[in-house]
């Protein structure tokens, strides 16, 4: 359901209990090994259950490594991630060498500066290495549950070595007989990891050097993103206070949720969630701005050209510096969405709309109408124009907004298999035709109203009426039963 709402896909999902996984896994391992970067020896420290990792740890070996001092740890030894009680624990495990590519990662990242973003998750990350890799364990004594190692049915191997190669081993699908080389020349290596920053340790150091020790390709790039946050704190199930998106889904739509936390929470940074500003947002942007464009262009389409477009959008837009601009803005949209700068990206689209509203105003085609002759006409091209811009916006913004954007596009006349099959170079001025028939002008956006809209209405409200059906928009129903 969580999927379907917001609509989300994905390709291939991989279980780390697929047998095909484990074999990728002790195959892996087993070069690792014959690279003499696996040795055993013993290990005590303080261990969270929850980020199933030491946070600090005390051993013989000094080039073991702790990614915590004690002293980072929160009162009473809890975890600064999960806030729950850590336990210390002593036992006999196999470490890999981490403190043998500490040069190595050093230069990968100041030659490519680009493989970990942000630009300020790269400084985290070089601080790490700066401070010194140390061996980590690779292995648990105590755990039953996992890929035993190869040759010691006693211990098992350590989740995060065992789930990264999870980006591999799904690669293994449909074959029989699993092999690594074959899984990595099915797609490896990934262009992109999108991960949480809690986990860019495992991504950015770990995962590369035990690409390098086992002779693979690195990723192009690992990023991290942020944390949803809630009164200031990370959002999650072990800490009781998440904020459940069905729940959001089912209040204000799928279009609201999707745009407003990868517009208003810049992509890798923390972002805390406030209903009001919610509301705000979703309504001044998408209700406003693109929404009351494309309703009223239609209106005046309908009334004075019979719901048909006069001339192709090519054809209205000739020698327009209108044109140029919304051409820049589409350009610097795609940028920003290849360089994942989601809210810059949102942005970008959002002022299309904004200079489509401004062109609006300052060519006034329902005065032009009323003059008739030649001005009517330039009117009936002014509404092309505009119209052809919202269809621009419909595609640059379907990436985070694919229901409201296939809505836009229904109502310029397009089936949807056209609009499934759009894509980015659709952005191109030039899409819509003369004498193309647009749909009956809807609201593609209703306005979520809050309480205080209410009440400004002079409308009474119950105070035993739910804060949630007071704040439930038309368009979450409608998108929501879709």
């Amino acid at each position: 359901m969580f999927s379907k709402e917001l609509d989300i896909s994905y390709d291939k999902f991989i279980r780390t209990t697929d047998s095909k996984h484990e074999a990728i896994v002790k195959e892996f391992y087993s070069r690792v090994l014959a690279s003499g970067d696996i040795y055993r020896a013993d290990y005590e420290g303080i261990y969270c259950v929850s980020c199933f990792d030491y946070l600090s740890s005390r051993t013989a070996n000094s080039s073991l490594y702790h990614p915590l001092d004690e002293k980072e740890l929160l009162d009473n030894n809890c975890c600064p991630i999960h806030q729950k009680p850590c336990v210390s624990r002593k036992e006999d495990n196999y470490f890999f060498a981490l403190s043998k590519y500490q040069k190595s990662l050093e230069e990968i990242l100041n030659k490519n500066p680009n493989f970990v973003q942000p630009s300020y998750r790269l400084n985290e990350v070089q601080a790490w290495i700066k401070s010194g890799l140390r061996d980590f364990s690779i292995s648990r004594a105590s755990v039953d549950w996992g890929i035993p190692v190869p040759s010691d049915k006693t211990q098992t191997i350590y989740v995060w070595f065992d789930a990264l190669l999870g980006y591999i081993s799904a690669l293994a699908d449909g074959q029989e007989q699993p092999d690594l080389l074959n899984a990595v020349s099915s797609g490896w290596p990934a262009t992109l990891h999108l991960i949480g920053k809690d986990i860019l340790r495992f991504h950015a150091v770990y995962w590369p050097a035990m690409l390098m020790s086992a002779g693979l390709s690195l990723p192009k790039m690992v990023y991290g993103h942020g944390f949803l946050t809630k009164d200031g704190m990370k959002m999650g199930k072990s800490l009781g206070n998440t904020l459940e998106p069905n729940d959001l889904v089912s209040k204000f739509g799928t279009d609201a949720v999707r745009y407003f936390f990868l517009r208003e929470v810049e992509f890798g940074n923390d972002g805390d969630y406030s209903e009001e500003r919610f509301i705000n947002i979703v309504n001044a942007h998408l209700a406003n701005t693109i929404g009351n464009l494309l309703n009223r262009t239609l209106g005046l389409l309908k009334k004075n050209c019979q719901s048909t477009l006069a001339v192709d959008s090519a054809t209205a837009a000739e020698g327009s510096a209108f044109k140029d601009n919304v051409v820049k803005l589409v350009d610097k949209a795609r940028v920003h969405y290849e360089n994942l700068s989601l809210t810059s990206a949102c942005e970008a689209v959002l002022e299309i709309g904004n200079v489509g509203n401004s062109y609006m105003d300052e060519r006034a085609p329902w005065s032009l109408f009323k003059q008739g002759g030649t001005a009517s006409e330039e009117a009936a091209k002014d509404l092309v124009i505009i119209l052809e811009t919202v269809r621009i916006i419909a595609i640059a913004l379907s990436p985070v907004t694919p229901s409201l954007s296939w809505r836009i596009y229904a109502q310029l006349g397009y089936s949807r298999d056209q609009f499934d099959a759009a894509t980015w170079r659709d952005t191109k001025w030039g899409g819509l035709k003369g004498g193309q028939v647009m749909a009956e002008a809807q609201p593609v956006f209703a306005r979520i109203e809050n309480e205080s809209d209410v009440e400004d209405k002079g409308v009474a409200v119950s105070k035993k009426t739910p804060k949630s059906k007071k704040t439930k928009s038309k368009q979450a129903q409608e998108v929501v039963g879709a």
